[in-house]
């Protein structure tokens, strides 16, 4: 196929482009924008855009179709150009859809853990000798790219996200996977910029499940009291499968979590009781495919993670630096407990920088209260221009300290001042938490050490 991506450099946009490309598609796209590590990816491959911006000349009827970004707006010339000539416009998780129609669909849906559960499914079945094909939000130990779309494979592991697919079709995305398997982990109010109310938010899982097909199987955290709720209201007992999970029993030793899963019991390199939630998500998943549990156990000794899920950038007697992608408040709290728990009598600097239009709102602020109560310290990093890009109110921090309910907290809004204020209650027994979905600034979090 002749391929053209509108918006190519968002995360996913450019490891499907590469993954068409690797297939023997002929591929293009366009972007205002490219930043590393996407940039760099795509020149790899020799898919880079010439020059940044839009140009409607790129679109012709040469084109079997165009795959739209959501970073594209209605009035992108070349989207206005794909349109009026009639060239098929997907998004790309339409087109994902398209391409396994055929194919055995699972799908990790949820507010929190579901890039960790894909990648552990991902990482057990490949360990298992399975083919599959896969989209997860993150780079995966083992994987080259974090998509994967051939004709062979039978199956196809997806990380559905919530988030509206495109400017032209404001569904979430994982609407449009029809899934024969289905993982919930958690509902927890975010994006607020396109979900204003958490009834809002609700909703859209309220239509996945709506939407499952008769005779699927769908694996729930019944620990959470909203989900169960709406699963055991949306779906129908006679023609769907539910598999409730939970929180497996586990006892954490020197810093190493035991889990007992599925009557036997093993050490695994994760942390944090979140964690041992998606652990039990997985396991259903992977027992569904036929794989055993003394199996499942064996393979995830060698999970490494995703990246930036609580990844340890540094361990030494001193210091143990950790960065981790928490920026919504349930996350952060579970982050924050995980590492307390892994750590109880180091020193805890919880570090996290508010970027997203979510967190950014006074409105949402509240909802962080006492997330970092659990560390010795506790640093929110605000950089005044993502406020101003995002046109939002200042944020002072007066704010702060009222909607994390913590007279101790320290406020920073610059890469230097957040540094700085690291150093200031540093002991030399140390775990620093980096919690961001941005950079901090452009910090080098390698300076800390």
């Amino acid at each position: 196929m002749n391929l053209h991506f509108i918006a190519i450099g968002g995360s996913i946009m450019h490891s499907l482009a590469i993954a068409l490309k690797q297939q023997g598609h002929q591929v293009s796209g366009s972007d205002d924008k490219i930043f590393d590590p996407a940039k760099s990816r795509l020149a790899e491959v020799g898919i880079l855009p010439e020059k940044e911006g839009w140009d409607p000349d790129r679109v012709t009827t040469s084109l079997d179709a165009v795959i739209l970004g959501m970073h594209a707006f209605e009035d992108n010339p070349e989207l206005r150009k794909a349109q009026e000539i009639g060239v098929k416009i997907y998004s790309f998780p339409e087109f994902i859809y398209e391409h396994s129609r055929q194919k055995q669909r699972i799908v990790v849906a949820g507010s929190y853990g579901k890039t960790t559960v894909t990648a552990m499914i991902m990482h057990v079945l490949k360990a298992h000798g399975k083919d599959f094909d896969y989209m997860v939000g993150a780079q995966v130990d083992g994987f080259d790219n974090p998509v994967r779309l051939s004709d062979e494979a039978p199956m196809i592991v997806l990380e559905g996200d919530e988030y509206l697919a495109s400017k032209l079709d404001p569904r979430p995305k994982f609407l449009h996977y029809k899934p024969h398997i289905t993982v919930i982990t958690g509902i927890s109010w975010d994006h607020i910029n396109v979900f204003p109310s958490e009834d809002i938010y609700e909703e859209q899982f309220t239509l996945l499940l709506e939407s499952l097909e008769k005779a699927g199987d769908i694996m729930y955290n019944e620990g959470d009291a909203r989900l169960r709720s709406l699963v055991e209201t949306y779906t129908d007992a006679n023609s769907q499968y539910r598999y409730p999970f939970t929180t497996p029993k586990y006892k954490v030793k020197d810093g190493k979590y035991e889990i007992r899963l599925g009557g036997e019991r093993a050490f695994v390199p994760l942390i944090g009781r979140h964690n041992m939630a998606n652990l039990a998500a997985a396991w259903l998943v992977c027992k569904q495919l036929s794989v055993t549990i003394e199996d499942f156990l064996e393979y995830i000794q060698t999970f490494k993670g995703a990246s930036i899920r609580l990844e340890t950038l540094h361990q030494s007697d001193k210091l143990t630096l950790i960065r981790d992608y928490a920026h919504a408040p349930a996350k952060v709290a579970a982050s924050v407990q995980a590492v307390r728990e892994s750590y109880p009598k180091k020193n805890l600097i919880a570090c996290m920088e508010l970027h997203t239009f979510s967190s950014l709102d006074q409105g949402y602020l509240p909802l962080y209260e006492e997330t970092m109560a659990q560390a010795d310290h506790r640093i929110v990093y605000v950089n005044p221009k993502a406020v101003e890009q995002k046109r939002m109110p200042e944020i002072t921090k007066s704010h702060l300290v009222k909607a994390f309910g913590d007279e101790n907290l320290i406020h920073v809004s610059n890469a230097e001042e957040l540094k700085a204020a690291i150093a200031a209650v540093r002991t030399d027994d140390d775990v620093c938490l980096m919690m961001s979905s941005a950079n901090f600034g452009g910090l080098d979090l390698n300076s800390l050490i």
